[in-house]
């Protein structure tokens, strides 16, 4: 039986990526501090013998209930990964990027186990290519109000290929796009959820400066599906995994509003100024992942917007 250590897997894609590891019979240990993570995402394994929950912060040394056990995988998902984060928790951001990676491929190379690490599409900054393919080095800033984020997972993609180099360690980089779906935070400050709260409360869906800035949405099903392709795969990465249809922002409230029946109005506002740096395209190049693992997105933007509208509407308080 295969045991993953998986690091965040309280948080809304880690949850999904525990439930696929379950389905197919695997062992996972959670280790969470539940900063941003939510016990609600997870409610449903309680008393499940394939899991075990463990609250720490992985950035302060591991206590003996996670080191006596022996894992096959480690995997860091462990890090705040919104909009408000990036505000409220940007020392935070930098300190699970750098030492609580660290820490986790420590264990890695201690136990000879598979180490892999949930990068982003965020490496790629305000992209000078498009779409964005996996050797394209990226346009980002290290001074602005998203480099908190953008650097620590630029860090974090460093840090794992030195171990893989200096230790031999087998690595695994993924980077992850906009990705949604149930268990997202309702407030946490990115586009999806933010449209479907507004509708659903019959608020006005703000949009910044025109509208037209572009995201490629995968839903959460198909994003772990991905990322467990290049777990149990044969590259090391970085490989990116999302969906490459490409929404603007405008077409985006638009289907929420269509979607949920809403009464709300599309208004425009100046972009904030904690949005500076916000890129104006984001699409990946998943030719890699397609080639190498036949994996492609399924759900379509319309489909996996219902699923999650229905969700919000019976499981938060809105």
């Amino acid at each position: 039986m295969t045991h993953h250590l998986l690091a965040g897997g309280g948080g809304f894609v880690g949850s999904h990526l525990t439930d696929l590891f379950v389905a197919r019979g695997d062992e996972v240990t959670i280790v969470d501090n539940f900063v941003t993570g939510r016990r609600a995402n997870i409610a449903h394994l309680a008393g499940n013998p394939l899991v075990r929950v463990i609250e720490h912060d992985i950035t302060l040394p591991f206590p003996t209930a996670i080191i006596e056990c022996r894992y096959d995988t480690v995997l860091d998902l462990a890090s705040p990964a919104s909009p408000d984060d990036f505000r409220t928790m940007p020392l935070e951001i930098l300190a699970v990027g750098s030492v609580g990676t660290r820490n986790l491929l420590d264990l890695a190379v201690q136990q000879g186990a598979r180490f892999f690490l949930a990068s982003t599409s965020e490496v790629y900054g305000d992209p000078l290519v498009h779409p964005q393919p996996e050797s394209y080095w990226g346009n980002v800033s290290s001074i602005g109000p998203r480099s908190c984020y953008d650097e620590a997972k630029r860090f974090s993609e460093a840090i794992t290929m030195a171990y893989h180099r200096v230790h031999g360690l087998q690595v695994r980089i993924v980077r992850i796009f906009n990705t949604y779906g149930e268990r997202m935070r309702p407030e946490d400050g990115r586009v999806v959820n933010t449209f479907i709260v507004q509708a659903l409360r019959g608020e006005p869906i703000t949009l910044h400066g025109d509208g037209l800035q572009t995201r490629s949405f995968c839903h959460v099903i198909d994003e772990v599906r991905g990322l467990a392709a290049v777990l149990d795969g044969h590259l090391t990465g970085p490989i990116n995994v999302g969906n490459p249809g490409e929404f603007t922002m405008r077409e985006l409230a638009e289907l929420v509003v269509e979607l949920t029946g809403s009464s709300s109005t599309i208004i425009t506002t100046e972009m904030p100024a904690e949005r500076e740096g916000d890129p104006m395209q984001r699409c990946p190049d998943i030719t890699l992942v397609g080639e190498a693992y036949g994996w492609q997105p399924t759900i379509s933007l319309r489909d996996g917007l219902a699923r999650m509208i229905e969700f919000f509407r019976t499981h938060e308080d809105l």
